[in-house]
């Protein structure tokens, strides 16, 4: 995901210092959560749990960790494709096993390739206003001919990481309306993700229909709600990519809103996470620009330093299970302080 380039053209760039990378990370019945025995870091598959254990209060990572698997095992998953028509079965029963309904927001991406249906899913937890926080993440892979690539953590962990997330919220008072949003077509149909794009990220205009070969999803979801007038609606976005890296680390992403990002690492590091969410700062373009350039409030999390983006390595050896649980206690713990400077109308 780190490529040397000029601050042009994207779907995930970075930026350090004053040097600019690009980058893009640009089904059967319902199968029980397991429990992980030993260190939560493992990355065997872990044991099934019994069925009569009761479901683990906040976010637990060895339920994330067995979507997480069952996903991954499904193989490549691009855009269009039955296994990622799979992926969104699976992901439907399971988030049904826990009283919650799954909608599918349908479109036709005009893509370099032609046409290609894809589908958000959306998932949405009711609270006493109407005005929404949405926590999202995409769930397609990118397409490669030459190799499998079975994207464990792009974007297997944030596919895994929100329907785990989906059952740890259901039961939490809310003043806010949640969305969970697993958004389709983040990669590029191209071989290079770049090469195919008409119109550069950053210069991308809310409501015009062409753009870039990549974030179809996220631009789909913010134009459909502009055309539907709900796009005040959407008080913060946060995105998740590619959070299961084992030792993961996360850096302040310039393009997101300070005062979101602020509140997530200020959480992280009351919860002795500051080596995890780092306070180093760079810049990349993902699914929550379209939500940006719409002035919503949004903050990208990601660990963009992952040797293994978009290569046959990509695999479950390299990630960890702890990793996708400091990801939840931090979301989990910043989310009544992202309700609370929402409602005070700051």
């Amino acid at each position: 995901m780190l490529k040397p380039v000029t601050f042009v053209v994207g779907a995930a760039f970075a930026l350090v210092g004053l040097v600019n990378y690009m980058a893009h990370r640009s089904a059967a019945s319902p199968v029980p959560p397991a429990a992980v025995a030993g260190a939560p870091d493992q990355t065997a598959a872990p044991p099934a749990a019994p069925a009569q254990t009761p479901a683990a209060q906040g976010f637990d990572s060895s339920r994330a960790w067995e979507h997480l698997r069952q996903i991954v095992a499904i193989g490549p998953r691009p855009s269009g494709s039955a296994a990622l028509a799979k992926t969104r079965a699976y992901i439907a029963q399971q988030v049904a096993a826990f009283g919650l309904d799954v909608q599918e927001q349908k479109f036709t991406a005009q893509t370099p390739n032609g046409p290609v249906e894809m589908v958000n899913l959306i998932v949405r937890l009711q609270g006493k206003r109407p005005d929404k926080i949405l926590i999202t993440g995409h769930y397609d892979t990118k397409l490669f001919k030459e190799f499998a690539f079975v994207g464990a953590n792009d974007a297997g962990s944030s596919s895994a990481f929100l329907v785990e997330l989906a059952r740890a919220l259901k039961d939490r008072p809310r003043e806010f309306t949640y969305e969970l949003v697993w958004f389709d077509g983040e990669e590029a149909t191209c071989a290079n993700w770049d090469e195919c794009s008409k119109t550069p990220l950053n210069m991308w205009t809310p409501g015009k229909p062409d753009g870039p070969d990549n974030t179809y999803g996220s631009r789909h979801y913010v134009n459909d709600a502009m055309k539907t007038q709900t796009l005040r609606q959407l008080r913060a976005m946060i995105l998740v990519d590619m959070i299961g890296e084992r030792g993961a680390l996360f850096q302040r992403e310039a393009l997101s809103t300070g005062w979101l990002k602020d509140i997530i690492w200020g959480t992280a590091k009351e919860l002795g996470h500051s080596k995890t969410f780092v306070e180093t700062e760079y810049a990349i373009e993902d699914d929550h620009l379209p939500f940006v350039k719409a002035s919503v409030p949004s903050v990208d999390i990601i660990d963009l330093d992952y040797t293994s983006w978009h290569t046959a390595a990509d695999t479950l050896d390299k990630l960890a299970a702890r990793s996708l649980q400091i990801v939840g206690d931090v979301l989990l713990a910043s989310l009544p302080k992202i309700e609370k400077r929402l409602a005070s109308g700051k």
